[in-house]
């Protein structure tokens, strides 16, 4: 197994603050519904008082990243304009996908 194949396979945690027009236009259930077809992914998607939308995600570093490259290019609804993002050690807080 390749170095590359094991930090794609490590298990991580990833909290994204969204910026943007991305409340009150889907962007939970489209990020939810993103997360669950990328699988392996377990999290939380909510909004915040500022309208920023935070994402907390666990699973594999790929999985984690493929959901940070479509929160930041995909065709997500609404107006993104700018993803922040930190990495650290899953947690295991949650055992499915929720919108908060």
């Amino acid at each position: 197994m390749t170095q590359k194949s094991t930090d794609a396979d490590r298990p991580s945690r990833m909290t994204a603050w969204v910026r943007g027009q991305v409340q009150g236009v889907g962007f939970r259930w489209y990020t939810r519904a993103r997360a669950l077809a990328i699988g392996g992914l377990r999290g939380v998607v909510r909004n915040l008082g500022d309208g920023r939308v935070q994402v907390v995600v666990e699973g594999s570093r790929e999985g984690c990243e493929r959901l940070l490259e479509w929160l930041r290019t995909g065709d997500t609804p609404g107006r993104v304009d700018g993803v922040t993002e930190i990495w650290d050690t899953p947690r295991g807080d949650h055992r499915d996908f929720v919108i908060e």
